[in-house]
């Protein structure tokens, strides 16, 4: 099971994003757990996670978010305002296993 966060400021977009990627993972008989978050509790939220996504409203605290993420080793990237615009959750999942294979490979394994 792949547990993936989408922290943002509001979440309504968010939510919607959340439940897209939820269906895409379906589709592909994936296990995630998907949940959205708002950006000020990343670090009450990130620890047990396997990736981290920011909004891109929120995308200003890229640097203090990633620096909260690398202290629990769950990678972190912004969504593209195209991707989060459409709220495509195709790509976003795309994005979301990308991130969660490169930690598998950089971190050995989980």
């Amino acid at each position: 099971m792949i547990k993936i966060g989408l922290f943002c400021a509001a979440g309504f977009s968010t939510g919607m994003l959340v439940n897209n990627m939820k269906n895409a993972a379906q589709k592909r008989n994936l296990e995630v757990e998907i949940d959205a978050y708002p950006q000020a509790k990343l670090s009450d939220c990130v620890k047990g996670m396997d990736v981290a996504l920011l909004g891109p409203q929120v995308s200003y605290t890229f640097g203090k978010s990633e620096l909260i993420c690398k202290e629990c080793d769950v990678p972190l990237a912004v969504i593209p305002m195209a991707d989060y615009g459409m709220l495509d959750g195709e790509k976003v999942l795309d994005l979301a296993l990308s991130l969660s294979n490169n930690k598998v490979s950089a971190f050995g394994g989980k």
